[in-house]
Formats: C-alpha cells, sequence, structure tokens
C-alpha cells in the first residue's frame, strides 16, 4: 500500500518546509498531493490543490478573501474551504491521511480540517503551540496527533529537519497500519472513571455485548468527554449512556480539566438517543501541581496522582450543576432519559467513606428533581450508582427502546 497523504500549509511562506515534507513522506512510501492555503502569495511549485480551490470550497474567492482586509477573517474561510475540501478527498476515497504545518495561523485552519475528517483517519499537526492550553478541548478531534514544530517558521534546520521527518514518517505508518472503526455492530457509549471510583460499566458492557452491541466506554478525564461528544457530533453512536459527568462539573467551577463548553449538548443536538446520570459531578479536578483554587479551601481534598487532584464541591455548589444538567437536557432534540441515584453518584461518597457529605448529596437530588424538563423520561432510584439497581434501570430504559425502534436493534456477533 502506497497512502496518499494531504500535506497542508502556506506554501508562500513556508516552501522549503513544506517540500522537504514531501520529500520525507515518498521517502517512507507514501504518495504526497500538497493542498495550498496561501492567500496573498503563490508557492514556488504548482500544488495539487490550489488556493483558488481551496477558497471555492469556502464559497469564495482569492479576490473576495483579499478585500477582507482581515488576517482572522481570510484565514477563517480559506479553513472552512479547506475543511470541505479535505472531507471531499476523503469521501471519495482520493486520501489517505493529512499533515499540516503551521504556527497559530495554521494551527487553527488545521484544527477545523482534523475536525472536519471521521474517526480513522490518521490526521497529523506540526504546529508551534502543540499541547499548549491556547488549544481548547472543543477544537481538537478525538484522534489527532500533534508534535511541536521546534526551531520552525524561518527555513529549515537540523532542529525543523528532525520533527518534521518524524512527523512525515508517523503519518505515513499511520495511514499503512489504521484499522477503521468496526460498524458492522451498533456502537453504544458509555461515560465513565476508573473502576475505584464508578463500577456500573462492569456489568453494563457484557450485558451490552450479548445484546449484540460494541461498547465503548470513555474516561471522562477531560479529553475523554471531548471524544464522546465529537463522535456523537457526528452520528457515530447507537446510543449514548452518559453517566458520569464530572467534566461538565469541572467546566463550571472553571477547572482546565474540561471536555469544552458543550459537553452533554451534543448527543442530544444530533438526535442520538441518550440516557443520562450524574456520576461523580460532585468532584472537581485540577492539576496536582497548582494550588487549590481558592473557592475550594478547606474542602476535602485527594491527589490521585502527581497530575490530577480532586475537590468536592459544596451543596450550593452542586444545586448550580443541576440546574446546568436540566438546561442541558433540556436542548435534547433526540430521546433522552435521566437516572436520579438518590444514593449517591461514586465510590467515596458513601457512609464511612472519605467523601460522605450526606447534606450536599441531599441538596444535589432535591435540586435535581426539580430541574429535570418535560422532554426527558426521569427515573430516580433510591440506592447508589455503583448499586445493581441503576444497573437494572439503564438496561431496562435500553430495552425498551430497543424493543420500540428508537435504538438500532443489536447485531449478534
Amino acid at each position: 500500500m502506497q497512502p496518499r497523504i494531504l500535506i497542508i500549509g502556506t506554501g508562500d511562506t513556508k516552501a522549503d518546509e513544506l517540500e522537504f515534507m514531501r520529500m520525507k513522506i515518498a521517502e517512507a512510501g507514501g504518495l504526497p498531493l500538497m493542498l495550498d492555503v496561501s492567500v496573498l502569495g503563490d508557492p514556488p511549485y504548482r500544488p495539487d490543490f490550489d488556493k483558488d480551490a481551496v477558497a471555492a470550497a469556502g464559497g469564495s474567492t482569492i479576490p473576495e478573501i483579499i478585500a477582507m482586509g482581515d488576517e482572522n477573517s481570510a484565514m477563517t474561510v480559506m479553513a472552512a474551504g479547506a475543511s470541505a475540501l479535505t472531507r471531499r478527498l476523503h469521501d471519495e476515497g482520493r486520501i489517505d491521511g493529512v499533515i499540516a504545518l503551521g504556527g497559530t495561523m495554521g494551527t487553527d485552519l488545521a484544527l477545523d480540517v482534523a475536525l472536519a475528517l471521521p474517526l480513522g483517519v490518521p490526521k497529523f499537526v506540526v504546529s508551534t503551540i502543540a499541547y499548549s492550553h491556547l488549544v481548547p478541548p472543543e477544537r481538537i478531534a478525538t484522534d489527532l496527533m500533534m508534535i511541536l514544530w521546534a526551531g520552525g517558521l524561518y527555513g529549515l534546520n537540523s532542529t525543523c529537519r528532525a520533527v518534521l521527518s518524524q512527523a512525515c514518517g508517523a503519518v505515513v505508518g499511520a495511514a499503512r497500519a489504521a484499522e477503521r472503526p468496526d460498524l458492522r455492530r451498533p456502537i453504544v457509549a458509555i461515560s465513565s472513571l476508573g473502576k475505584s471510583c464508578l463500577t456500573y460499566m462492569v456489568p453494563l458492557k457484557p450485558e451490552l455485548e450479548r445484546r449484540g452491541y460494541e461498547v465503548v466506554i470513555f474516561h471522562t478525564t477531560g479529553m475523554g468527554g471531548r471524544a464522546l461528544e465529537a463522535i456523537a457530533a457526528q452520528r457515530g453512536f447507537a446510543a449514548v449512556l452518559d453517566f458520569s459527568l464530572q467534566e461538565l462539573a469541572n467546566h463550571l467551577s472553571g477547572s482546565v480539566v474540561t471536555s469544552g463548553a458543550d459537553r452533554l449538548e451534543n448527543a442530544g443536538r444530533a438526535g442520538v438517543p441518550q440516557i443520562v446520570a450524574p456520576g461523580a459531578i460532585d468532584m472537581v479536578d485540577f492539576p496536582t501541581w497548582q494550588p487549590v483554587p481558592r473557592q475550594f479551601d478547606g474542602r476535602p481534598y485527594h491527589a490521585h496522582n502527581r497530575l490530577l487532584s480532586s475537590v468536592t464541591s459544596d451543596g450550593e455548589g452542586r444545586r448550580a450543576i443541576a440546574r446546568a444538567i436540566g438546561a442541558k437536557l433540556a436542548t435534547a432534540a433526540g430521546p433522552t432519559a435521566f437516572i436520579l441515584p438518590a444514593g449517591g453518584i461514586q465510590q467515596w461518597d458513601q457512609e464511612g467513606e472519605p467523601l460522605h457529605e450526606p447534606a450536599a448529596t441531599a441538596a444535589f437530588v432535591d435540586e435535581m428533581r426539580g430541574c429535570v424538563p418535560g422532554n426527558v423520561v426521569f427515573r430516580e432510584i433510591p440506592g447508589h450508582i455503583n448499586g445493581s439497581a441503576f444497573v437494572a434501570a439503564a438496561l431496562d430504559i435500553f430495552d425498551r427502546w430497543a424493543a420500540e425502534g428508537i435504538i438500532a436493534p443489536g447485531v449478534p456477533s
């Protein structure tokens, strides 16, 4: 197999780097294709897809884009065009992977292109801001690979060559080895955390598999929820069992451990059937290597490791989270159910455990009862989210929806 790799960049300002990448991709056994996203100038080579084709795919022309007189507006249009053109090339079976090169401007465009492609298509961004907090989680594609463009922007040097050659080898290798998702069985997404905190996925996974579904579990420590949201937005799931909403609580509390402002919105917006529960919303995560946020002074604290720590929110904080959950559920266009486990929502909030705060738990339960909107099937159980009654309630709703044709039927293996 000779993977066809689309190389994206501004050829008028980064021709040396882009031509070096073309050479390295060919040396690695790939077939390089050049897509130029320049606006003001032209590359010294003839791209396979020029800037006029990109502008046209974005519904504009290069003279119109130049007339905007603003580089941000211009590159936003070029990003739309590059995204549309790249997706069309993928859908027509003409490319097997994508690599883009850029500073902040090129990265901004590249992130849109990566989001336009489905899971399983290798997508690599060489960027001066790789892994930076300038890149919000909602801009990151599910399977995006990034590398810091060290030593770049002003021509080739040994440091830059080392980075670019690694990136080119990586995208060719990924395109050659990639296995696309198997869609023969309907996919059910479950959000969760580790088994020390939430355990419902342990009995749920085999039960759903026995019914003929493939189960994909997303670890809700920021990027896990982002992946769930991104795939749900593309209607990649038959159903979503969104039982761990800690990232929503993190976002509301200003934590960087967030999956974006649209957490708990995309399945509902896309009409994907979803069953929701408030797992772990009482905990707020933040980096262990930073001080405890001032608003949580004196609250129960746990250092999970040298990267991640948690504190608990108080009763009023949990009431605010309940209202946010209700508001997001109200926007759902598809079938939605909410299960409220009144007996607790994570392992350490039970009696005898370090995060047992019955008054704060009761405040959340009380607020949540009044916040579930009328478009949502509401089920309250007296037990804990890690108990058998919770799993039984989730399966009862799931099976009823499957019998009614709301959820696609499973395919036995």
